[in-house]
């Protein structure tokens, strides 16, 4: 597999609502990007708070901006805030450098995409989104 589709987009998000509907996690906001950038599959479940999606997206955008997954993001925000600063500017201020932005691989390593998830504490939406992605069929890289 070269490229995230349509459909495996879609899978992802459903298995990822359904990891978090099976562990009782708060409603979460999910976005599924391609390696590209491009936003393949987004939802919002009832109940989410206002701008859940927007923080979903800055985990997910930040971790394809960096090849990082968001937990690893979070180490840097922690060990060296003003890089991670920069960045964010430089990203156009859409990064959220904490757990639930997670990026999808191949089995042989190649970059797909990332999906981002908030909704609950961030290591859950991490919990999530890793579900989401493994019960597609493919590799989570969290930034562990």
């Amino acid at each position: 597999m070269s490229e995230l589709t349509l459909e495996t987009a879609q899978a992802i998000l459903a298995s990822t609502l359904r990891a978090a509907r099976t562990r009782g996690f708060k409603p979460l906001s999910v976005v599924v990007y391609d390696a590209r950038g491009a936003i393949k599959a987004a939802a919002s479940e009832d109940g989410t708070s206002l701008k859940r999606m927007e923080i979903a997206m800055g985990k997910a955008q930040g971790a394809l901006a960096m090849g990082l997954g968001s937990r690893a993001l979070h180490k840097m925000a922690t060990d060296r805030p003003h890089f991670i600063a920069g960045v964010t500017h430089a990203v156009g201020g859409f990064m959220v450098p904490v757990p639930g932005g997670v990026l999808i691989k191949d089995s042989q390593g190649h970059l797909l995409g990332a999906v981002g998830v908030s909704g609950d504490t961030s290591d859950n939406d991490e919990i999530a989104a890793a579900g989401g992605i493994e019960a597609a069929g493919l590799t989570f890289d969290a930034g562990a």
